[in-house]
């Protein structure tokens, strides 16, 4: 389960480089009313993909170190409530598919930012938090 809870470790960072990445461009696509390119598509989906990997991978740790004899405490079970909540906000962007340009950015910017501060809560819910 070392790996698993590593790489799990790993994504997380991916994760925030992505955010980031989305969250300057559709700032700015909602600021300046640009078109809802393939960039941004490609962004919105590699944010909520990553955290569709991140949501597998903590899954698989948690069932397997759980059952291996480590049991399911408490804080494991908020941080995957938490992060599950994360995951289905990540996901609303598919929601504002049929609206406007500016909707778009301005909706999945909120969504991102949103996820983000869940993030933030589930990962402070952990006793190493951020350290760890």
């Amino acid at each position: 389960m070392g790996f698993v809870l590593m790489l799990h470790s790993l994504v997380r960072w991916a994760i925030l480089v992505v955010a980031v990445a989305t969250l300057v461009k559709f700032a700015l696509g909602w600021l300046r009313g640009g078109a809802f390119d393939r960039m941004a598509r490609g962004l919105a989906s590699g944010f909520s993909g990553l955290m569709d990997l991140q949501m597998l991978l903590g899954l698989i740790f948690l069932f397997g170190s759980g059952l291996s004899g480590e049991g399911f405490p408490m804080h494991r079970i908020e941080h995957a409530i938490t992060m599950i909540v994360a995951v289905v906000v990540a996901h609303l962007p598919a929601l504002w598919r049929k609206q406007s340009d500016k909707v778009r950015y301005r909706n999945t910017f909120f969504a991102v930012v949103g996820s983000l501060a869940l993030i933030f809560v589930g990962i402070a819910s952990l006793p190493q938090g951020w350290f760890g």
